[in-house]
């Protein structure tokens, strides 16, 4: 829920503490002094014209509406947690004034239960997986010594041997009620089945949920089951479920029951005890950290048992890379993986993995995830262990995927993220309008103060993204100039900025949506010429001795 929370409310474009030029931890008295010197400036009795004075009218509402906000306690707690959207939630009003931000939280979420569970109709959550199975043994089998080649010749036979398909929904009925529909096909070298499920969940509690499970198919038979989840402590939760399935051979009952344990921030134990077709007994221990993952579990079972070890480094890179490999052994012989994971695009994940084993032989499995859609593709090479197999699995896809990174993913997720841009820039055209006419407003009202402050004099400010000199004509439509909002704010010969976006100050908008901006000053103080270029969310305070320019004895 909080995750969400987060989402739905990021702060706009209309920063409070950016448009009084004060921190975030500024205290009563530092807002009451900015508050009133930006009401000087902007107050409207200092205009005859009427369009100056509805200009300056405006300025003054937002200067006074950003006060009333962060002057009160309880209001500004709520806006630094939800920004201006959670101000104009119902039922604040009845809440108790005195309370902590992680009490306003949680306030906040139990007056979004209404709103939810009227959208809880609306919302389903598809999940899909498609598998094909590729045999291309053909590819490799003239490596091995006792192969005969068949009379003809021609090219190699690759067939698709198998496949499957499911596809899931979810249905909210209440707050507290889930129905999940499912279903899945299946091939196999001609020979195919399918099954349906639905499954009713309930969260009896904050500290479990139970469901029931009704599923039909034509290969196994009806299906009944129950499954329970129970947090025991803070620290450790079971799971315990229970099946009966109705196949042709009779009644097949199953049962299993899980106990896990935090066995320290960052490592989880399990146990595991299933009985039925597979009875066996597991344990396993999981270590995820930032930069690792690790896994190491023992099964003691029939018809199989093995032990397996597996380690996932995970580069700190913007395309959430990862290195994998692992080793299984057991009675149904031994194999070890390796492989590689990385994010091509916002919601798409692509991984690749060579499978060795002894009898299985060389595979290499190509798995795309996209959002809530999983799409695999084993593709098994060969029966041996052929070092030319082993070779190509390797190297193969790595050539494949940098061609396709250069040559389709780079350009398509640029186009995209311009694509976005756009988009963003047309929808926020008319606030940009806005913020650019009260810009223009401060400056027309505000001109003449440039001259009641002689010790500090900006000379010129500029404020957008600041491209090379070859680019001038695209330079000057990226960039204004705000040289009087900014000589405004000078107080006592000092200019003091906070560490938020510029584009929130008075006379201040945003030229370019979307991109790094920069605030570019020459001034003069003293006599003497200063230089500085300052980023968007940096804080800055002028004079200061490092700016000044050197000029040539």
């Amino acid at each position: 829920m909080a995750a969400s929370v987060d989402d739905d409310f990021e702060l706009n474009n209309q920063d409070y503490y950016s448009l009084l030029n004060v921190r975030k931890e500024a205290t009563l008295e530092e807002l009451k002094a900015s508050y009133r010197r930006l009401c000087m400036l902007y107050h409207p009795d200092k205009h005859r014209d009427p369009e100056l004075k509805r200009q300056a009218e405006q300025l003054f509402n937002q200067v006074h509406q950003a006060y009333e906000v962060l002057s009160d306690a309880h209001s500004r707690a709520i806006y630094d947690i939800f920004g201006k959207k959670g101000l104009e939630v119902e039922g604040w009003e009845v809440v108790e004034r005195k309370r902590t931000p992680a009490e306003i939280r949680e306030e906040y979420e139990r007056l979004q239960r209404e709103r939810e569970e009227r959208r809880l109709q609306q919302r389903t959550n598809p999940k899909g997986t498609i598998s094909v199975g590729v045999d291309a043994t053909d590819l490799f089998d003239h490596y091995d010594e006792d192969f005969e080649e068949m009379p003809g010749g021609g090219f190699p036979h690759i067939e698709i041997n198998k496949m499957h398909i499911s596809q899931s929904i979810e249905a909210p009925l209440t707050n507290s009620d889930t129905a999940v529909l499912s279903g899945s096909l299946s091939t196999h070298n001609g020979n195919g089945g399918g099954n349906i499920n639905m499954t009713v969940r309930r969260v009896t509690s904050a500290k479990g949920w139970g469901e029931v499970e009704f599923g039909a198919g034509d290969i196994l038979g009806p299906l009944i089951g129950l499954k329970v989840f129970r947090n025991v402590t803070p620290r450790c939760f079971l799971t315990a479920q229970c099946g009966l399935q109705f196949s042709p051979r009779g009644l097949r009952p199953s049962c299993s029951l899980m106990t896990a344990r935090h066995l320290d921030q960052n490592t989880m134990g399990y146990l595991q005890w299933r009985w039925g077709p597979n009875s066996a007994m597991t344990t396993s221990l999981v270590r995820d950290t930032k930069s690792s993952h690790f896994t190491l579990a023992l099964q003691l079972g029939v018809p199989h048992s093995y032990l397996m070890m597996s380690y996932q480094y995970k580069f700190q890179d913007e395309d959430q890379t990862k290195v994998k490999g692992s080793v299984k052994t057991g009675w149904f012989g031994t194999v070890v993986e390796y492989g590689a994971e990385r994010k091509i695009s916002r919601h798409s994940v692509l991984s690749a993995t060579v499978s060795i084993g002894v009898p299985q032989g060389v595979t290499l499995k190509i798995k795309l995830a996209r959002a809530s859609q999983t799409y695999l593709f084993p593709v098994h090479l060969t029966d041996q262990l052929l070092p030319s197999a082993v070779f190509y699995a390797t190297v193969g896809p790595l050539l494949v995927y940098m061609a396709v990174h250069r040559l389709v993913i780079i350009p398509y997720t640029h186009a995209q993220k311009q694509q976005e841009l756009e988009l963003q820039r047309k929808s926020s055209a008319t606030d940009i309008a806005k913020k650019k006419q009260e810009a223009e407003s401060a400056v027309n009202g505000n001109t003449f103060t440039i001259y009641r402050c002689l010790g500090l004099i900006i000379l010129n400010a500029w404020y957008g993204k600041f491209v090379s000199d070859t680019s001038q004509k695209q330079e000057k439509a990226k960039v204004i100039d705000v040289t009087v909002p900014l000589q405004c704010l000078v107080k006592d010969s000092k200019l003091i900025l906070t560490e938020a976006s510029k584009a929130g100050l008075p006379g201040f908008y945003d030229p370019c949506v979307g991109e790094e901006k920069s605030l570019k000053l020459l001034y003069q103080f003293r006599g003497v010429m200063h230089q500085v270029i300052s980023a968007d969310t940096e804080a800055l305070r002028i004079p200061k001795q490092s700016h000044r320019i050197e000029t040539e004895s």
